[in-house]
């Protein structure tokens, strides 16, 4: 069966991740993260791609019921993922209908194009078209630009954890969840 594309602007589509594309999805994730975050892991990132990107963990992902997980389309090429989650509540605001954007990581090459900014505002306005009330997602401290750029899109620090992956170097470990109210 065929997945439609969800056209996002001119330039950015979406293309529904399915289980035919586990390799393709790993193959493009092993370029785009150490990219990015390379010098946070002891091992170049090769633990985490493999245990977020391996095909038993992508299959584990698609089956989720509230998730939806999209190949980032920027001018016909693949360029990064993006995943969310509905009904993923933050610790607090359980009474309210919260979506999480749980991954969205685009290659370093398409950085400063206005592709992570049209993302969010289409999930925003995805989820206010369903009676959602707030977006949430964690976000590493120590990755200053992301971090920024969230705060600059209207995200507030909510709180923190920090994260027990072994091979993650320690002054990279503080993970904050941001979250941001949609108005309706």
């Amino acid at each position: 069966f065929l997945f439609l594309m969800i056209t996002v602007s001119e330039n950015i589509s979406l293309q529904p991740i399915t289980i035919s594309d586990c390799k393709e999805l790993y193959t493009l994730m092993k370029e785009v993260y150490p990219l990015s975050y390379q010098e946070f892991w002891n091992d170049d990132c090769n633990w985490y791609i493999n245990s977020q990107y391996s095909q038993e963990n992508i299959l584990k992902e698609l089956n989720q019921q509230n998730a939806e997980y999209y190949f980032v389309i920027y001018k016909n090429q693949k360029v990064g993922n993006f995943r969310f989650l509905w009904d993923e509540n933050l610790l607090g605001f359980s009474s309210i209908k919260t979506v999480k954007l749980h991954r969205v990581y685009l290659h370093q090459n398409t950085q400063g194009k206005g592709i992570g900014k049209t993302l969010l505002s289409w999930l925003e306005s995805l989820a206010k078209q369903q009676n959602y009330e707030l977006l949430w997602l964690d976000a590493m401290n120590k990755k200053v630009q992301a971090y920024q750029f969230y705060c600059k899109q209207g995200f507030q620090y909510h709180s923190h954890c920090y994260l027990e992956f072994e091979l993650l170097k320690d002054p990279y470990r503080k993970m904050s969840q941001l979250y941001k109210k949609i108005t309706p």
